[in-house]
C-alpha cells in the first residue's frame, strides 16, 4: 500500500440532488427565442424580397414558424427538469443537457480552478454559471442557470473544499 493510499470510497456516478433556479427556465427559452426570431426574420426578408424565391425557403420558413414555439415551450422545462447539480466534500456531481445529456463527477482533489461567467442575459435574469476546472481531459464541468447569489455561495464553498482536501489536482 503507498504511503497516498486512504481508506476513503471513490465517488460514485449518481443523480445529483438540486436542481437549478427556476428563472433558468425563462433565461433558456428568451436566448433561444432570439435566435429563432433571427432565423425567421432571415427567411422572411428572403421570401418577401426576392423575385423568386426557391420554394424550399417557403417550407423552411413555414417549418421554422411551426418548430418555434415548440421549441421554445418543450425545451426550457425539459432542460429545468434534466439540469442538476450537487457539492459534496469529495466531489462536484453535474448533469446537464436535454437532447444529449451528460452527467459529469469530479473529485475535489481533482479541482484546479472556480470560475463564476455571467452573459448580459444571465445578469438580466439574476443567473450565473459555474466552471470547475479539473486535471481531467474531458474539460470542465459547467453548472449553468444558478441563481447568481448562489453560485457566489457555492464559488466559496468550491474554494473553501478544495484547499482542505490534500491533493495535487493532477
Amino acid at each position: 500500500m503507498s504511503e497516498h493510499s486512504t481508506n476513503t470510497v471513490a465517488p460514485r456516478l449518481r443523480p445529483p440532488a438540486h436542481q437549478v433556479s427556476r428563472r433558468a427556465i425563462g433565461y433558456w427559452a428568451a436566448t433561444a427565442a432570439l435566435l429563432w426570431i433571427v432565423l425567421i426574420g432571415v427567411q422572411t426578408v428572403i421570401v418577401v424580397t426576392s423575385d423568386d424565391p426557391p420554394a424550399f425557403l417557403d417550407v423552411t420558413l413555414v417549418i421554422s414558424c411551426v418548430l418555434a414555439p415548440l421549441h421554445l415551450i418543450v425545451m426550457p422545462r425539459w432542460r429545468y427538469r434534466v439540469h442538476r447539480w450537487e457539492v459534496t466534500g469529495e466531489a462536484v456531481y453535474t448533469q446537464a443537457g436535454w437532447l444529449k445529456q451528460e452527467w459529469r463527477i469530479a473529485p475535489v482533489s481533482r479541482i484546479q480552478t472556480v470560475d463564476i461567467e455571467r452573459d448580459p442575459f444571465e445578469q438580466l435574469f439574476g443567473l450565473a454559471k459555474i466552471t470547475v476546472t479539473t486535471a481531467s481531459a474531458a474539460g470542465p464541468l459547467r453548472i449553468a442557470g444558478l441563481a447568481h447569489g448562489r453560485a457566489l455561495e457555492l464559488a466559496d464553498e468550491l474554494t473553501k473544499t478544495t484547499q482542505a482536501v490534500r491533493g495535487d489536482a493532477t
